[in-house]
């Protein structure tokens, strides 16, 4: 029961501090729509991501309305599109489905999306972290151009994990395939390549997007909440300017609890009224481009004078630790990532610690070691070589495996554009400063290809 001081206190944080529940996200399962024929297989999803959503955006207007909390967007989730489309078969497959099967699989889940009336849906997906089935290649390669004519789809690709290691054949191959995007997209500041995360140890309960997918452990439908308030956070520092660590963090703790009661209220109220599953609340201090909505503008009221500024990734640290431990006691079941975001082009601070040079490519990989996700919403020169990202993202997922924590890549080679450039791209998104990548090549590492095998730490049976 949320008590009556809880509900001025969330009135407030409401009203002053930008307090909002980012996303109810509808994870929709997909492996009973297997079909024989590619028309099947589109006819039996469309069918049921618009059968099960179709009360998804009405019920979160009604609970925004109703209560008066900001319910920001309302999306899906599906199951990882190559297993569930995997009865169709292959890319090496004379009769099976190829890359022009999945693009227009993602026309299928654009229209459902654009019907139920959501603006993202997730899953357009493979996990490779060991290697690839038939499926899977086959997707990989159509992610350039389904993304380019869909709206509302998003990919991910997971290409390692702390169990089984770092697929190197993968990574080298979305190089390419994230190149391949940003040119087909060219036009739209490359805006193909925001719609698409490369992940190690991805969770299967993510609500936000781009990266999120119904995992195959899930039930067949289930409603994940994500909330943010890097705003309630960092008014609430304002009342312990000055005093010490301790106190830091127990009001960090304190107000991530308040936060993660407001996603508990609307994601049970959201089950109720649907008839589905509660599944988890993310409390994920996720940005907008937004003045006082902002993770950077938390560092400096703790004492940086910009995001990037020596201490950073320690006060990352002590935030990303105590949202969560604060989170973890205000509701039955918190999943997803859980923590703190740190995308560029979604953080007003942000942006502005990356176009001073503040906060460098290098500065950011080293906070993604402590940070709920990773480098997320970076634009790069648009004559950033494929391998040269493959060696990026390499580095990132080497981090997430190591340390047995979710790391990702949401990197933009913004075609045409040259550091310092600034790339557009509008509404939650914001924009982003080109920032400079290493000159020094690559090539040779990224073309050894096979399995960095995962650490001594993954055995643990």
């Amino acid at each position: 029961m949320i008590s009556r001081m809880e509900i001025q206190e969330t009135n407030q944080m409401i009203a002053e501090a930008n307090l909002d529940v980012r996303t109810i996200t509808m994870g929709i399962s997909l492996l009973d729509c297997a079909a024989e024929t590619l028309p099947r297989f589109c006819e039996k999803i469309y069918d049921k991501i618009t059968a099960s959503a179709a009360q998804l955006v009405k019920t979160g207007d009604d609970i925004a309305l109703q209560f008066g909390i900001p319910i920001v967007n309302k999306r899906i989730a599906v199951t990882p599109v190559a297993q569930a489309a995997a009865s169709l078969g292959g890319r090496n497959q004379e009769a099976g489905i190829r890359e022009e099967g999945f693009v227009e699989i993602a026309r299928t889940l654009d229209r459902a999306a654009r019907e139920v009336g959501v603006n993202f849906i997730g899953g357009f997906s493979a996990l490779v972290q060991k290697g690839s089935t038939k499926s899977d290649y086959s997707l990989q390669y159509a992610i350039p151009q389904a993304l380019a004519e869909t709206e509302r789809v998003c990919a991910s690709v997971n290409v390692g994990s702390s169990r089984a290691g770092i697929n190197m054949n993968a990574v080298a191959r979305m190089g390419h395939v994230i190149k391949q995007a940003a040119e087909l997209t060219a036009a739209q500041g490359s805006m193909a390549c925001a719609k698409l995360v490369i992940f190690c140890n991805a969770v299967e309960d993510n609500p936000f997007m781009a990266g999120a997918f119904h995992g195959a452990g899930e039930r067949d439908l289930v409603i994940n909440v994500g909330v943010s308030g890097p705003g309630v956070v960092r008014r609430a520092l304002e009342e312990v300017r000055g005093a010490d660590f301790e106190a830091v963090c127990e009001t960090v703790k304190r107000t991530a609890f308040k936060i993660t009661r407001v996603g508990q209220l609307v994601a049970l109220e959201a089950s109720k009224r649907l008839g589905v599953p509660f599944g988890i609340i993310d409390l994920s201090l996720a940005p907008t481009p937004a003045v006082g909505d902002s993770v950077a503008e938390i560092f400096e009221e703790l004492g940086l004078e910009k995001a990037g500024a020596p201490g950073t990734t320690a006060a990352l640290a002590l935030l990303n630790d105590n949202v969560k431990k604060g989170g973890v006691m205000a509701s039955s079941y918190v999943g997803g990532l859980s923590g703190a975001f740190i995308p560029v082009s979604e953080d007003h601070a942000m942006i502005e610690a990356a176009r001073c040079g503040a906060l460098t490519l290098e500065k950011l990989e080293a906070m993604t070691c402590v940070c709920s996700v990773g480098l997320d919403m970076v634009a790069v020169p648009g004559d950033t070589g494929a391998a040269t990202i493959s060696g990026i993202i390499a580095d990132e997922m080497a981090i997430g495996m190591i340390n047995q924590k979710t790391t990702a890549v949401r990197i933009i080679p913004a075609i045409g554009r040259k550091v310092g450039d600034i790339v557009e791209f509008g509404g939650l998104l914001g924009s982003a400063p080109v920032m400079p990548v290493n000159a020094y090549r690559c090539d040779d590492f990224i073309a050894r290809g096979g399995r960095i095998p995962p650490p001594l730490t993954s055995f643990r049976n």
